[in-house]
């Protein structure tokens, strides 16, 4: 079957079975940044390798890469760390073996994400040794980072890279987009992420002499509720509606005759553009103080949080990705804001960003896999996408 796939699709099934043999869990690098280095530094990248640090967290490996310097500048960013592999012996092959099986190829990161910057690389490859002197540039964010804290990775790249002049216009994130089939779903933005901690302050005292105590329990759960009741919102034709999650409660008692001086929980929000940081924390303190009266006193404490909502509006940028997607797969995708956080919130700030990848069903999974024609076909996708894109802008200047 390869002696008939196009060099493109080759490279790109190829690059990404060395990827996934690099076992790059976060926050180690694994070789497969060396490994992107070489490749795109044989092809007239210029390769910056930039190691981020911070207090009581790991010292990430980023990689930055660019050919060219006019303007425009379409930017492809992901990143090459996976998660652990769990159970490995609960794995049909070798989760680093990279292994085509019956049309699919399994590994780690398959599909989150070496998959898309295989596919990437590759289509991008193809097209400047078509072109090489094409109207614009190329660059490349490549994280280790965006499965573990999210500190040392593009949020820093990117910082880097504009205090050295650098300037994007349009980047694309190759992150798994697609629900059922390659096509579905680009996402165009995403809901922020907003976590919460309860703390409900009694006064411990024997169970069998509740006068002498304040129990937290029954006062976490009425503060829980004042903020479960109402919606937070409705949604809007842009998001679906923000949801409050409490994802934890407890008051650490391994005793069964002792009333807890404490009770905690912890609650996340995935909020849409209706709020910000500020005004929804602002809510969820007025919803606690409203449920206060005849209560212990209750203290909430927000996480750092650099996660926003955003939105990349409808125009041609987005309209060049759903043209190409439609002319190799016969479908035009839904432009979506679901789903959890990514990158794509630090790249707004730089310039307009869409998530466009492989179907994300099996990410993070025992056996996780993809077919290896959906590989080729996003390999496709985007050698389509570059090429309309510099088209375009050819055109237009």
């Amino acid at each position: 079957m390869s002696e008939s796939r196009s060099p493109l699709a080759e490279n790109a099934v190829e690059l990404t079975r060395a990827l996934i043999r690099c076992a790059s869990v976060t926050p180690e690098e694994g070789g497969a940044l060396s490994l992107l280095e070489g490749v795109l530094g044989a092809d007239g990248f210029d390769v910056e390798r930039l190691t981020f640090s911070a207090p009581d967290t790991p010292d990430v490996e980023n990689l930055y890469a660019r050919y060219g310097s006019a303007r425009p500048c379409l930017v492809f960013a992901g990143h090459t760390d996976v998660v652990p592999v769990g159970d490995e012996a609960a794995w049909t092959h070798d989760p680093f073996g990279a292994v085509t099986d019956n049309g699919l190829l399994y590994g780690r990161g398959a599909v989150d994400m070496k998959g898309g910057v295989g596919a990437f690389a590759a289509a991008v490859l193809d097209y400047i040794r078509a072109n090489p002197d094409f109207p614009g540039s190329i660059a490349f964010l490549i994280t280790g980072d965006e499965e573990g804290p999210a500190v040392n990775g593009s949020v820093k790249l990117l910082q880097w890279a504009k205090e050295q002049g650098e300037e994007f216009d349009h980047c694309i994130l190759g992150e798994p987009t697609n629900p059922r089939a390659l096509g579905d779903m680009i996402k165009v933005g995403r809901r922020g992420s907003l976590t919460g901690r309860l703390t409900v302050h009694g006064v411990q005292g024997h169970v069998a002499y509740p006068h002498r105590a304040r129990n937290p329990i029954p006062a976490l759960m009425r503060y829980l509720d004042a903020l479960l009741a109402t919606p937070l919102d409705a949604g809007n034709e842009r998001f679906d509606a923000s949801n409050l999650e409490v994802i934890s409660v407890d008051v650490g008692n391994r005793t069964t005759n002792v009333i807890p001086a404490e009770a905690h929980a912890v609650f996340n929000i995935r909020f849409n553009d209706i709020w910000t940081l500020e005004t929804l924390q602002a809510e969820v303190r007025r919803r606690l103080a409203s449920a206060q009266e005849g209560l212990p006193e209750a203290t909430v404490r927000f996480d750092p949080s650099n996660s926003v909502s955003f939105l990349t509006g409808p125009g041609p940028f987005v309209d060049l990705m759903c043209d190409a997607i439609q002319a190799e797969t016969g479908r035009r995708p839904e432009l979506s804001t679901s789903g959890g956080t990514s990158d794509a919130r630090f790249i707004k700030d730089y310039c307009p960003v869409i998530e466009f990848g492989l179907v994300g069903d099996t990410m993070h999974q025992v056996d996780e896999r993809t077919p290896v024609a959906d590989l080729e076909a996003l390999a496709r996708i985007y050698r389509r996408m570059i090429e309309a894109y510099f088209s375009s802008m050819s055109s237009a200047g």
